[in-house]
């Protein structure tokens, strides 16, 4: 069986995935046609049921849920890692709160937005820009600020642009959770025979890369473009832990917590599915 399979091009997507694009593993007669793609280009073929398996924002993940289960495996979730909003001027968040700046952001369907408008429910002048672009716009004055994922809260500050906020610590200190930013789901309507299978390939991908770490840097510098191997692995570090192995019970219960407060801020609608694949 061939299966659609989405992520993105960022270092640890491409540090998990190696494995099984190359065939460093078993992949149980599974075989994957790749397609990679910005986060938010990912949400949208997942919000329009376009893939078999794909990476995808928790946030986007409420809109699909009747489409598509969530795997333990393959998650970016952790503490200090979050999304930071930032700017070419030092900015308060309370001149955030007012709600008058615009803001640049990378995906409206992003769990970096959900945790912006949960943070501050006022700021709504906002405008979707692919999320390498963004730094380069607040440095050209298009926007006030700038909602900043993946390697580019690496590289802001040797741009001269400030930290306004951390919204991934404001999430901890809301909740004492770990961060739930992206997850991979495969198809409900796939056999479930393939969808455990699936889960099995993914987390024996991810074990791969942790057991041999320099095996995925050829495929992860293919897709770094102009990124120094420094910031790769630092990218990877923060992205790619035990979660990513398996969500776990504190895991699950982060993920949990996330749609809760979402559906509680009239974010999202009530989700009446089963979230996580169960195990056989």
């Amino acid at each position: 069986m061939t299966l659609t399979l989405g992520f993105s091009p960022c270092p640890n997507d491409c540090f998990m995935f190696d494995a099984i694009v190359h065939r460093r593993i078993d992949l149980e007669g599974l075989e994957f046609s790749v397609r990679l793609a910005d986060v938010e280009a990912l949400n949208t073929v997942a919000l329009a049921g376009q893939a078999d398996v794909t990476k995808l924002s928790y946030h986007a993940y409420a809109y699909c849920a009747d489409r598509y289960v969530l795997l333990d495996a393959g998650s970016a979730l952790g503490r200090n890692c979050g999304p930071l909003l930032i700017a070419k001027r030092a900015i308060s968040t309370e001149e955030v709160a007012a709600g008058h700046l615009r803001i640049a952001i990378p995906g409206k369907y992003t769990t970096a937005n959900f945790l912006c408008g949960l943070a501050f429910p006022r700021a709504r002048n906002k405008t979707e820009l692919v999320f390498s672009a963004i730094e380069s716009a607040l440095l050209d004055d298009e926007f006030d600020a700038g909602l900043i994922i993946h390697e580019n809260r690496f590289t802001y500050q040797a741009k001269g642009l400030k930290k306004i906020i951390d919204l991934g610590e404001f999430w901890e200190r809301e909740t004492g959770a770990p961060i739930p930013l992206g997850g991979i789901v495969v198809k409900r309507s796939l056999p479930g025979d393939v969808k455990h299978a699936v889960h099995r390939v993914l987390r024996r991908s991810v074990e791969y890369a942790f057991a041999n770490r320099a095996a995925s840097l050829p495929f992860v510098r293919d897709h770094a473009q102009e990124m120094s191997e420094d910031v790769m692995y630092k990218h990877i570090d923060l992205y790619v832990n035990q979660y990513s192995v398996d969500l776990g019970k504190d895991g699950r219960r982060a993920v949990e917590m996330l749609f809760e407060k979402a559906i509680a801020a009239g974010v999202i609608p009530l989700l009446k599915e089963e979230l996580f694949l169960q195990s056989t």
